[in-house]
């Protein structure tokens, strides 16, 4: 038995400026593949799809067809990038009568771990196409993932998008042709940082993008107790206490919070724990125990519990299913 957590006054005393952002700013990429293309007219090529990671497509020169899923196809040119983020398979192609080829059938040479190049084609009009594989690092992820569209198009070359933005694709292309010395490094970091910008233009344009935690995170006074769930998730937090974080009643707290969340104080608690553990057991190899007790739980079996109401299956099975799966 452990003793009760309580809120860390020096952590909680920091200054919240902007709730959302201080979440968001933790985000960052795991890349899992990235390969960079040169095709020429006529050509196809169809891409699995690959539960839990987002895929994207960053057009470098030329243009192509893209369909995600079962959707309709849509142009693609030089500029554009293009975020599909629920595990889609996709198709790539010159036109929409070019024959399509499964992704590893194609001529793949492997660069690094995670950079392949490829070169493919009937030798016509040429289209290059950076193509990757990303996951969301962060135990906010699944919340976020589970708001954002199917598709994220940006388009970096209209008037508000800034030139840094063009700037870093441009390089990115040039990357991908002359591939330097450490080029493969340079290329999947900046990619790194173009997705995350897509999904922040998505956050700061997308009405859709109000609603659910992101709505309330943008609130003052919820947003406020947010932040406090994240910089001390082991607190022995109740709606008393988070309603004082957020300096309301206990009544007028529980409802604006389920209001704007969707769903209860105590459950978002529950749930941003269990993210922090699921992370935790498949990153780290600390005992289960231990886990429990940095997230407040006062014994294993209250944590293990938790976790499987959450998952549906018990924190030993998990950490098991991540080892034995390719990440």
């Amino acid at each position: 038995m452990t003793e009760p957590h309580v809120p860390d006054p020096a952590r909680l005393a920091q200054p919240i400026g902007d709730p959302l952002g201080e979440i968001l700013h933790l985000l960052k990429l795991t890349g899992t593949f990235y390969c960079q293309s040169r095709l020429s007219a006529p050509w196809g090529i169809a891409i699995p799809g690959f539960p839990d990671v987002m895929s994207f497509a960053v057009v470098t020169g030329g243009r192509a067809w893209l369909r995600v899923g079962e959707d309709t196809p849509f142009e693609i040119q030089k500029g554009d990038l293009v975020l599909m983020t629920h595990g889609a398979p996709i198709d790539l192609y010159s036109d929409p009568d070019a024959r399509l080829m499964q992704l590893e059938e194609l001529p793949i040479r492997k660069v690094t771990d995670l950079y392949e190049t490829v070169e493919y084609g009937g030798g016509g009009t040429e289209c290059s196409i950076m193509y990757g594989l990303v996951r969301l690092d962060h135990a906010s992820s699944p919340m976020l993932m589970a708001l954002l569209p199917d598709v994220l198009k940006i388009d970096p070359w209209e008037e508000d998008a800034g030139s840094w933005l063009q700037g870093t694709l441009q390089f990115i292309a040039r990357e991908a042709r002359e591939l330097r010395p450490g080029g493969e490094t340079v290329i999947t970091r900046l990619a790194d940082v173009v997705v995350i910008e897509a999904i922040r233009r998505w956050l700061g344009r997308s009405p859709d993008a109000n609603r659910g935690w992101l709505k309330a995170a943008r609130d003052p006074q919820i947003g406020r107790t947010i932040v406090a769930i994240h910089r001390d998730p082991a607190a022995g937090w109740s709606v008393e206490t988070l309603a004082q974080v957020a300096g309301m009643s206990r009544s007028a707290f529980a409802a604006r919070f389920t209001g704007l969340v969707g769903t209860p104080a105590m459950q978002f608690l529950a749930e941003w724990r269990m993210n922090l553990a699921q992370r935790r057991l498949r990153e780290t190899t600390l005992p289960i125990a231990t886990i429990a007790a940095d997230l407040g739980y006062q014994s294993e079996p209250a944590f293990n519990r938790a976790f499987k109401r959450v998952f549906g299956s018990t924190p030993g099975r998990a950490r098991r299913a991540s080892m034995e799966s390719p990440s």
